[in-house]
């Protein structure tokens, strides 16, 4: 893992930060493909689309080196172990290369420390069996979190062999903070990554949590920023 060293960013190294989020219940099919345009135009690090969508995504993106990523038990997490795996099998059939993975919130603020770690494990040990090189992402939900609750998720995230934590889904009451970013960076080796998602629309937002820590970047918002980011170059 590379930190993001913002005053060398140029355009090229800025889309590659962005996960670019198609998300929300009510977007389209012709969402997912003006999203998957702009992640072409912008050569984004992946698309993060709802698993429905994976199929069309991976068709949409298959000559490019954008990658595919998808939600599990999104966005509250509470699903069972098994539906997860489920899930997350069918969206690695799909095309899906990266799986951002809800923890089971419920379960975390009840101190069921060893269930939810070892759910997180079994996720993981399937996933990568089905593809070694899958990517996942595990989301906490970190408004509802203490920062004891966000250590302790980290710790068992690390455990799991998952590659990144991550803050939020988006749909909850707040999003990514710059407090959060940087206890999770703080709290993850250095061989781990960060992902900050939720209520980021603005290029202010996403230098400060590069410069946090943060290596990848949830947001519906990526083609403005960088636009944002190329007039400032100019």
């Amino acid at each position: 893992m590379t930190l993001i060293i913002t005053e060398t960013l140029n355009t090229e190294k800025l889309g590659k930060v962005f996960d670019h989020a198609i998300l929300r219940p009510d977007q389209t099919t012709e969402d997912v493909v003006k999203g998957c345009e702009i992640a072409k135009q912008y050569n984004l690090a992946s698309v993060c689309v709802k698993p429905c969508d994976v199929k069309q995504a991976s068709e949409l993106l298959q000559d490019t080196d954008v990658l595919v990523g998808t939600v599990i038990s999104f966005p509250h997490g509470n699903s069972t172990t098994e539906a997860k795996i489920t899930e997350s099998l069918q969206a690695i059939e799909d095309g899906a290369v990266e799986l951002d993975v809800v923890i089971n919130i419920g379960h975390l603020k009840s101190a069921l420390y060893d269930q939810v770690g070892q759910e997180l494990k079994d996720i993981v040990k399937m996933a990568k069996t089905k593809l070694p090189n899958v990517i996942i992402k595990v989301i906490f939900e970190t408004a509802y979190l203490t920062k004891d609750e966000i250590v302790k998720a980290c710790e068992l995230t690390q455990a799991s062999g998952a590659e990144f934590v991550k803050t939020s889904t988006g749909f909850a009451s707040g999003g990514a903070t710059f407090e959060d970013i940087k206890l999770m960076r703080d709290s993850v080796p250095a061989s781990m990554e960060v992902k900050a998602s939720g209520g980021i629309k603005t290029l202010e937002q996403v230098l400060k949590y590069l410069e946090l820590g943060a290596t990848r970047i949830g947001s519906s918002s990526s083609g403005q920023i960088i636009e944002e980011f190329k007039k400032l170059q100019q």
